[in-house]
C-alpha cells in the first residue's frame, strides 16, 4: 500500500500513533524478558524512550525560546534520568504515559468539541441556482444577492432568502434544537444552515454566502475552536512552578536517601497532566453543550466567565419583549362591531409602510379578517393615513391628524385622554373615523415574551446578584415592563454611550463582575463589546450586535441565557474540581515516592490513572 506525503504527515500528526507505538515497545520488551532475553526488552524499551524523547525535547525548546517552562520540562528530566539510571522501563512507561495522556486529551477534546465540529462540518459547499430552465450547480461562494435558489428535499439551505415557492417546510433543529419543522410561506425568510424537510422549492438569495448567518455561525465556532480560557492560561503559569518545586522534593529525597530512584519517582508522578487536561477539556466541553442549546459562544473564556456572573443587563425591545407591537384591544365608540372596526382600519393601513400600520395589518390578518384594498389613500408620515374603503371615508391615525380631516375634537381628545387612563403607558393608541365621525380605537402595545416569565427569579437562583433592564425606551414604558419581570432596576432613555456607562459601573463593583449584557440592536453595540461577556439575541440573521458580543443565541427564546449562566457555572466547578483533585492526587503520590514508598514504575502506573480520572471527570461537563 502507497502512501502520499500527506498520508503520511496526516499519520504522524494523530496522537494515536506515538501512543500505539509506545505501548507495543512496552509490551514487546516485556514479553522479551519472559523468555529470557532481558538485554533485547532493555535496549527496546531504552529505543522507545530516546524516540519519544526528541520530539519532547524539541517542544520543550520551543517554549523554552518563548520564555515559557512548561509542564514537557518535568517529564524531560524524568525520561532523561530514567535513560541515565538504566531505568529503561520507566523511561518507556513515562512516554507511554505522555504519549497516552495526549492521545486521551485529543479523544476527549474532540468528544467535547463534537457539536461544534457538527455545525462547521454541515456548512453547505455547492448551490443549485436556476438560470431560466436552466439548472446548474455553482461553488457557495458565486452566489450573489438575488439570485434564484433550488433547495432539493435534505439539503442544507445554503444562504439567506425568501422563499420563492408557494410554502417551505424548513427544518431548524441543528441550530435552534427545536425538534419540529416549521412551514414559512411565499416571501417568508429561510436561513442558511437550516434544512429542506419537505418537497424542494426555490428561494430568492438576499445575502452571499460569506454575509449570510451560518456563515457568521461558522466564524463563531472557529473562533470558539482558538481561544484559551484565562483559566487555562493561569493553569499554564501553575504548571511552570512544579519545575523547581520537584527538583527541590527529588533533590531532598535523594539526599536524604541517597537512593536516586527515589528522586526519579518524585519527578515521574510530579508531571501536571490534572493542571493541563482537566480545565481546557471541561471548558469547551461547557462550548460544546451551549451549542447543542442554541448558544454558540466564542471559546472556553466565554465559559468561564459565565460561570463568575453576578449581573445581567438586558435591552427592552426585541429583548425582553418581543419586539414588535400586537393588537392588546379595539375599543368602538360609534356603534360598529370592534371586528369591523378593526377590518376597516386595516384595510386601510394595507397602503403604509408605518411600523404601527404594518403590524395593525397583521393582527387582523391573524384574527382572519377579510380586508379590503383601500382608494385614493393619501398618508402623512407619522401622523396617519386616510382614504376610501367599500366606499365609506376612513381615516387611521392620531387624534390631531383625525382633527384635520374634520372630526370633532372634543370627541377625540376625551377617547384619547379616557384610553391613556385606562391603558397606562408604553401603549400606542391608533384613532379610527368613519365618514367624519369618531369611531373608535385600537390598543397597540409591545409585550414581553412568554419565557420571560419568571426570568429573573431563575437568574437568582443560579446565583446572579443584579438583574437590571437597559433601554433607550421612554421611563413609563420601562417600568411597566420592568415591574412585570421584577427586575432589580430599570435604567431607562439610555444613549448606546449611557448603556456604555452604566456597564463600566458594574465592573466597576468586584462584587458585581462578572457582567453579562443582553441585547439584539445596532445601539446595543458597545455595550456587548465592553461587558465581560456580551450576548446578542441574534435568532438566526448576521447583525452589528452578534459580531460585536461574545456569544450569539440563536434560537428566539430569553431563557436561554439562565441555560447559559448554568452551564458556564457547571463547567468552571468541574474544571476547578479536575485541577484540585488531579493535583491534590499527585502531591500525596510525590510524598510516597520521596519516602520510597513508591517505585518510578507504579508512579508511572498511578499517574496514567489519575490522568484518566481527571479526563473523565472533566467530560462531565458535557451533560445537563
Amino acid at each position: 500500500m502507497a502512501f502520499s506525503p500527506g498520508s503520511v504527515r496526516s499519520l504522524l500528526r494523530d496522537e494515536r500513533v506515538p501512543a500505539a507505538a509506545a505501548a507495543s515497545g512496552v509490551a514487546l520488551g516485556e514479553l522479551l524478558h519472559l523468555v529470557g532475553h532481558g538485554d533485547v526488552g532493555d535496549a527496546l524499551w531504552g529505543v522507545v524512550t530516546a524516540a519519544l524523547l526528541v520530539p519532547l525535547g524539541w517542544s520543550t525548546l520551543r517554549s523554552l525560546l518563548r520564555r515559557d517552562v512548561g509542564v514537557d520540562a518535568v517529564a524531560l528530566v524524568s525520561m532523561s534520568g530514567a535513560l541515565a539510571f538504566r531505568e529503561y522501563l520507566v523511561g518507556a512507561l513515562i512516554g507511554l504515559m505522555m504519549s497516552g495522556g495526549a492521545a486521551l486529551e485529543a479523544y476527549a477534546s474532540k468528544r467535547a468539541r463534537r457539536e461544534l465540529t457538527a455545525l462547521v462540518e454541515r456548512a453547505p459547499r455547492v448551490a443549485h441556482r436556476r438560470v431560466g430552465d436552466t439548472l446548474e450547480v455553482i461553488p457557495v461562494e458565486d452566489v450573489a444577492p438575488g439570485d434564484t435558489i433550488v433547495v432539493r428535499p435534505g439539503e442544507v439551505i445554503p444562504v439567506d432568502g425568501a422563499i420563492v415557492s408557494a410554502e417551505a417546510i424548513i427544518d431548524e433543529s441543528a441550530l435552534t434544537g427545536e425538534p419540529l419543522p416549521v412551514t414559512v410561506q411565499a416571501g417568508g425568510q429561510a436561513h442558511s444552515g437550516t434544512a429542506n424537510a419537505g418537497e424542494a422549492f426555490e428561494l430568492r438569495a438576499t445575502r452571499s454566502a460569506a454575509d449570510s448567518a451560518y456563515a457568521a455561525l461558522v466564524k463563531l465556532v472557529r473562533e470558539a475552536e482558538t481561544q484559551r480560557a484565562p483559566f487555562v492560561r493561569m493553569a499554564d503559569r501553575y504548571a511552570a512552578v512544579f519545575l523547581p518545586v520537584t527538583t527541590v522534593v527529588a533533590g531532598i529525597a535523594w539526599g536524604v536517601s541517597g537512593d536516586s530512584l527515589r528522586a526519579l519517582a518524585v519527578f515521574v508522578v510530579a508531571t501536571p497532566c490534572p493542571l493541563i487536561l482537566g480545565a481546557p477539556i471541561a471548558l469547551i466541553s461547557g462550548v460544546s453543550r451551549a451549542a447543542r442549546l442554541g448558544i454558540i459562544v466564542k471559546g472556553g473564556g466565554v465559559i468561564e466567565q459565565l460561570g463568575q456572573t453576578r449581573s445581567v443587563l438586558f435591552d427592552k425591545t426585541g429583548t425582553l419583549t418581543l419586539g414588535h407591537p400586537g393588537i392588546e384591544s379595539v375599543v368602538s365608540s360609534g356603534g360598529f362591531e370592534p371586528d369591523e372596526l378593526l377590518r376597516l382600519a386595516a384595510s386601510l393601513d394595507q397602503v403604509s409602510a408605518h411600523a404601527l400600520a404594518e403590524a395593525l395589518v397583521h393582527g387582523a390578518q391573524a384574527r382572519g379578517l377579510a380586508l379590503s384594498f383601500p382608494e385614493q389613500p393619501e398618508e402623512q408620515l407619522g401622523q396617519g393615513v386616510a382614504g376610501v374603503v367599500e366606499g365609506r371615508r376612513i381615516t387611521v391615525g392620531s387624534a390631531g391628524w383625525l382633527q384635520e380631516r374634520g372630526i370633532d375634537a372634543q370627541a377625540t381628545h376625551a377617547l384619547a385622554d379616557r384610553l391613556d387612563t385606562e391603558s397606562g403607558a408604553g401603549r400606542a393608541k391608533i384613532l379610527v373615523g368613519i365618514n367624519g365621525e369618531l369611531a373608535g380605537a385600537i390598543v397597540m402595545a409591545d409585550h414581553a415574551r412568554a419565557d420571560a416569565a419568571g426570568l429573573t427569579d431563575r437568574l437568582r437562583a443560579v446565583g446572579v446578584r443584579h438583574v437590571a433592564m437597559v433601554t433607550g425606551d421612554r421611563q413609563a414604558a420601562a417600568n411597566e415592563v420592568g415591574r412585570e419581570l421584577g427586575v432589580d432596576r430599570v435604567h431607562a432613555e439610555q444613549s448606546p454611550e449611557q448603556k456604555l456607562e452604566v456597564v463600566r459601573a458594574l465592573q466597576a463593583d468586584p462584587a458585581m463582575r462578572a457582567v453579562v449584557m443582553v441585547g439584539d440592536g445596532i445601539n446595543d453595540a458597545p455595550a456587548l463589546a465592553t461587558a465581560d461577556v456580551g450576548i446578542a439575541m441574534g435568532s438566526l440573521g448576521a447583525t452589528v450586535s452578534s459580531e460585536t458580543a461574545n456569544a450569539v443565541i440563536v434560537v428566539d427564546r430569553i431563557d436561554r441565557i439562565v441555560d447559559a449562566i448554568s452551564i458556564g457555572r457547571r463547567s468552571l466547578f468541574i474544571a476547578r474540581q479536575s485541577v484540585l483533585v488531579g493535583m491534590g492526587l499527585s502531591f500525596v503520590a510525590m510524598a510516597f515516592a520521596a519516602v520510597g514508598l513508591l517505585h518510578p514504575i507504579g508512579g508511572a502506573l498511578l499517574q496514567e490513572v489519575i490522568d484518566v480520572a481527571v479526563i473523565l471527570n472533566a467530560l462531565r461537563a458535557l451533560r445537563a
